[in-house]
């Protein structure tokens, strides 16, 4: 099942040392606040975000959940509820070698009926709108909802759910949000010689295709959009919503490229942003980036489930009956802070490094 997906996506590396003398540049943490539109054909009693690979400690931060200075109950009173589950529920979880953290949004079924439910349906949101303070009259008909979650480091995966009741009333399933999710890496940069100012790392972005269904050589193809932006100060949470003047700042950075999945081709479906390593500006402190994916509405190969184009046009050049409807967007940012190296005095001077906006490095469903 597919939803549409308005992520919203703040992170800020983890820890690296960038030069032993001076100064550090450091990734604070992950923040994600999203809207999600639920088309999934039914009614939907919860949300459900699955981090692998992180432990219930790794988790600094929820929507809707104590210490953000907004209420935590249920419901669509502002003074009250910012989403209609209230706090989520953060469980830990283990099958053999493969452990996670869960974070589920759900409703209070009392035996024959839910209090509360997320209707199906289709939405057009700028991002960070379905939620009380939105300004989209959220309520009970609103089909979408707002999520999100911070975390202290990169989970290995991330999945996110619709929760929907099966045959057996208040008995829950989870419905695949089928839309990819940035994940980011931070490369420390060489020592730098004696006398030199250190290096900046390299603070990589990655999106990925869809996995292809059981007995498809190729997964379902998405186009992506990239922009991207860089800022003399850091950015906050709230400011990654799509009409925000900080997204419109970004530029162009990428205008079209089909993602798509091949079974055995670790390296096909995966966009990587920020490979190459040039710096910013001396004194950025944070830099943007938009992701703005769209459906692939060409022709598949019927046995492969490859897309297929005709020239002259191709995976970076969509002809005029290629590009579908629109699915969502991921408004990313890195923000570096600097501290001082440890035992040494913090220099007057302070340099915050990011990353590179300048080369990017795509892997094409084909090598």
């Amino acid at each position: 099942m597919k939803s549409r997906f308005l992520a919203v996506l703040l992170a800020a590396a983890l820890p690296v040392l960038v030069a032993p003398a001076t100064a550090h540049a450091s990734v604070i943490g992950f923040l994600g606040n999203f809207d999600v539109i639920n088309d999934t054909g039914k009614t939907a009693h919860g949300f459900e975000i699955d981090l692998e690979g992180l432990h219930s400690s790794d988790i600094s931060d929820v929507f809707g959940g104590p210490g953000r200075g907004f209420p935590t109950g249920r419901g669509f009173d502002p003074s009250n509820s910012v989403e209609r589950y209230g706090a989520p529920v953060i469980a830990e979880y283990s099958a053999g070698s493969i452990f996670g953290t869960k974070i589920t949004y759900q409703g209070v079924f009392d035996g024959s009926s839910w209090d509360f439910g997320t209707p199906s349906g289709s939405f057009v949101t700028p991002g960070d709108n379905c939620w009380s303070g939105g300004g989209v009259g959220y309520g009970p008909n609103t089909p979408c909802d707002h999520f999100g979650v911070g975390t202290i480091g990169n989970p290995t995966k991330t999945t996110y759910s619709w929760l929907l009741e099966t045959a057996t009333p208040g008995v829950l399933s989870n419905g695949l949000v089928n839309l990819p999710a940035p994940t980011w890496d931070v490369i420390p940069a060489p020592p730098a010689p004696a006398g030199n100012p250190p290096a900046p790392p390299q603070v990589l972005a990655h999106v990925e295709a869809p996995e292809p269904l059981a007995g498809l050589e190729f997964g379902d193809a998405l186009w992506v959009k990239v922009f991207t932006t860089e800022f003399e100060d850091p950015i906050d949470l709230e400011e990654l919503v799509g009409d925000n003047a900080r997204v419109r700042q970004a530029a162009t950075e990428l205008e079209w490229q089909l993602l798509q999945k091949e079974i055995g081709n670790p390296n096909s479906g995966l966009l990587e942003s920020g490979a190459g390593g040039a710096p910013v500006g001396a004194n950025a402190a944070s830099i943007l980036r938009r992701y703005e994916f769209f459906k692939y509405s060409g022709e598949y190969d019927p046995e492969t489930h490859e897309a297929l184009f005709t020239a002259p046009y191709g995976d970076t050049h969509p002809g005029p009956t290629d590009v579908g409807s629109y699915l969502g967007a991921q408004n990313a940012a890195a923000n570096l802070a600097p501290l001082a190296a440890a035992g040494i005095p913090e220099p007057g001077t302070l340099f915050l490094f990011a990353s590179a906006l300048a080369t990017l490095l795509v892997r094409r469903k084909r090598r």
